[in-house]
């Protein structure tokens, strides 16, 4: 390392909580499996990430140097849903640097994480955020954050003329999502910071774990996709692998962190395995794909159908949201339910820049094809054809 190195994580806990929540589940009741991450970049960006190669090599390094500092794993254990065992196990851990590789082709930057699952399933978020934060220290950082401030107090104007509307049955609530996007970590520390001293009223949490703990804010999220695929491979009927997953959380967290997510196979395919056990069981539903508006008809008349009180239910919507769309979405629903918005590259990565559209995702479970068939076109990631039109045909979902 040169003195010009500069980490981009320094603490473990700088990553999403449903990494954690999700951890603790698969190395609780499935710590044998072996899992492959592959990391995509979606659109084309402005300078190409191969040329980012010998940097990122050299934050992994670094990120696998680093272990969970005592006081950390203090305030992990005072949350009421992490068990002693994994906080011992967190005690233990550290990432593998012979486990994930990153390499260039062409100017396309290919990172990939194979091994146990429960020791490179961490690996995403901070990858995500280490490539984010590399390709955009090539910019001109003064001119990007004067008009991140500018875009960011425009926020806090809309959020206050927003809530002094009159109100309506249930309450407006913006968590920060933008981990994986950001432009820099500072900056997410600044946003995060200006929300909870600006917008008090209408800001509720953040899902990036340090911040939380270090801002005396809620940490939010429950679960993502690689949850539920991770049953593709498990060995149950491949029709049955969301209600085996679903259950497990349910044994797991015995009422806790109640959010369940509906598009690894489409929001029909989620609702026929959604029946009133796990209706009254789970808090409620995330929305991350698809036309936002219909979804969220579709989770109130499968409520309606079921008879329950969808006031006593949560819809949170995520899926590339910004401020003015979350609020329509608000004004659409409010009166009708309980409604979360989980916000990212809109708050974390809004600095005038062309943000990369990058993910790193699930993609083979001990030695199968895993997949997600998303309701919007250009998710799904899947290299083996023969496995999707199988999904496909399992769950009635067309191509």
């Amino acid at each position: 390392m040169t003195a010009a190195f500069r980490p981009v994580i320094t603490s473990l806990l700088d990553t999403d909580l449903y990494k954690f929540t999700m951890w603790q589940a698969l190395l609780h009741r499935h710590p044998q499996t072996q899992a492959e991450y592959t990391f995509v970049c979606r659109n084309v960006p402005q300078l190409p990430l191969a040329t980012l190669l010998d940097e990122v090599n050299a934050q992994l390094d670094h990120l696998c140097t680093l272990r969970f500092r005592p006081e950390e794993l203090a305030w992990l254990r005072g949350l009421r849903f992490m068990k002693t065992d994994f906080i011992d196990f967190l005690r233990l851990f550290s990432f593998q640097r012979d486990f994930i590789r990153a390499w260039a082709e062409g100017d396309a930057l290919r990172i990939q994480a194979i091994g146990p699952q429960v020791h490179v399933m961490a690996f995403e978020i901070f990858v995500l955020a280490i490539v984010n934060e590399l390709h955009f220290r090539r910019f001109d950082a003064a001119a990007a954050l004067a008009e991140g401030r500018r875009r960011l107090a425009d926020k806090v104007a809309l959020l206050r003329d927003f809530t002094a509307r009159p109100p309506r049955a249930h309450p407006f609530e913006l968590f920060d999502f933008g981990v994986r996007r950001r432009f820099s970590g500072e900056w997410q520390r600044e946003v995060v910071t200006t929300l909870r001293d600006q917008a008090s009223a209408v800001f509720k949490g953040t899902s990036n774990v340090m911040l939380a703990r270090e801002l005396g804010l809620v940490p939010i999220g429950t679960m993502a996709h690689e949850y539920l695929q991770t049953f593709q491979a498990l060995g149950v009927r491949l029709r049955d692998f969301q209600r085996a997953a679903l259950e497990d959380w349910v044994q797991e967290y015995r009422g806790d962190l109640g959010i369940a997510l509906t598009d690894v196979v489409g929001m029909d395919a989620f609702l026929a395995d959604f029946d009133l056990y796990f209706a009254k069981l789970f808090d409620g539903l995330r929305h991350d794909s698809g036309d936002p508006v219909a979804w969220g008809e579709k989770a109130l008349a499968h409520y309606q159908r079921l008879r329950i009180d969808a006031h006593t239910k949560r819809l949170v919507f995520s899926d590339g949201l910004d401020l003015p769309a979350a609020m329509r979405l608000y004004e659409h629903f409010a009166d009708r339910t309980q409604l979360g918005f989980g916000i990212g590259t809109s708050l974390t990565n809004d600095c005038g820049l062309v943000p990369i559209q990058i993910v790193m995702k699930l993609t083979h479970a001990n030695g199968q094809p895993v997949a997600k068939l998303s309701d919007s076109p250009g998710k799904t990631i899947c290299d083996d054809a023969t496995f999707l039109a199988y999904l496909r045909q399992v769950f009635g979902v067309a191509n």
